[in-house]
């Protein structure tokens, strides 16, 4: 396992494990990747400087990603599914259409879908409620 520094191009910064360099690349380059902040798939990997681990022997020693890791992973993938199965998906519109649920203009329900942060932020001011979840890619995908 190799742990890169990968950077959105929204400039949020974050860890990501990778089977080696080549299956890193090829992640990236596929859109396999997303930030866990804003949820962009445009990512790229980031200056960092390299870390060897070294055992007691001398030789390099495997490091995994921590148990916490896996679970919030695991926790984020199903709060997907979940989302996925009760939500309507509205893509790019997600602002407008959230404005028109708020002001009774289309019928309440639970909606997903992309927006950028001065949407979101357009959004808190006039009081509408929206969270953002960083967004994981299918694993089987």
């Amino acid at each position: 396992m190799i742990k890169y520094q990968l950077r959105c191009n929204k400039e949020h910064e974050f860890e990501g494990w990778f089977a080696d360099s080549a299956a890193c690349d090829e992640q990236l380059q596929g859109g396999d990747v997303a930030c866990p902040i804003c949820g962009s798939v445009k990512v790229s990997k980031a200056i960092m400087a390299p870390r060897i681990g070294k055992g007691e022997s001398g030789k390099s020693v495997a490091v995994s990603p921590p148990p916490e890791a896996l679970q919030l992973k695991q926790a984020l993938r199903e709060l997907r599914d979940q989302v996925e199965k009760n939500c309507d998906y509205v893509g790019e519109q997600f602002a407008e259409e959230a404005r028109k649920i708020h002001y009774g203009e289309a019928d309440a329900r639970g909606i997903y879908g992309e927006s950028t942060e001065k949407e979101s932020a357009e959004l808190a001011d006039e009081g509408i409620e929206v969270s953002r979840i960083p967004w994981l890619p299918r694993e089987d995908a």
